[in-house]
């Protein structure tokens, strides 16, 4: 199964860590996500996702369900660097 990490800054980090979108938009999809968080208290954070299916993952990041789910979550799209295990 895929490996990808995924680094972000966000608003707030108490309400990203709180938040059950991830659950949401990637459970039904079978990835399961571990969340991160830089010890130094920025508001960089990050996630390692197992991907059952990449294509279909590359569609939900895709798609406007991902969009909202960034949006509540505070999450800074310009910040995202996704990488893949290599």
């Amino acid at each position: 199964m895929p490996t990808l990490i995924a680094f972000h800054d966000v608003d707030d980090v108490d309400h990203w860590l709180g938040s059950p979108r991830r659950e949401e938009l990637f459970g039904p999809l079978g990835i399961t996500v571990r969340t991160f968080v830089d010890p130094e208290g920025s508001n960089t954070t990050g996630v390692i996702l197992e991907v059952p299916d990449v294509d279909a993952f590359r569609a939900t990041m895709e798609s406007e369900a991902a969009t909202e789910a960034m949006s509540f979550d505070g999450v800074r799209p310009d910040t995202l660097v996704m990488l893949a295990e290599g």
